[in-house]
């Protein structure tokens, strides 16, 4: 049977994952953590060949439809609503590597 993972290991993993916890938090995880494991040594201990591979349980189909053209808003009027529009389109400040 495997080892039973240790208050150290957790800590351990907590540190190098930049965790801040509490000695009652790894406590917690360690007891929380050990029950996943042989959680996954059950799951492990069963005999699957004839389960069939599967990465949906439920068959999904996509619901497509055709476009259809639609009456919408002018694209003067909602630009006129807008604080600020150039070119046609909504004006938004830069985010990342402009400088205005």
């Amino acid at each position: 049977m495997p080892e039973a993972i240790s208050r150290e290991t957790v800590a351990k993993v907590a540190r190098l994952a930049r965790l801040d916890l509490t000695d009652a938090e790894i406590e917690r995880m360690t007891s929380q953590l050990a029950g996943m494991l042989d959680h996954f040594r059950d799951v492990d201990a069963l005999d699957l060949s004839n389960v069939e591979p599967m990465n949906q349980p439920i068959p999904l189909t996509n619901v497509l439809r055709d476009d259809v053209v639609a009456p919408s808003l002018d694209r003067d009027e909602v630009l006129a609503s807008a604080p600020a529009a150039q070119d046609g389109r909504f004006r938004v400040p830069p985010i990342i590597g402009f400088e205005e």
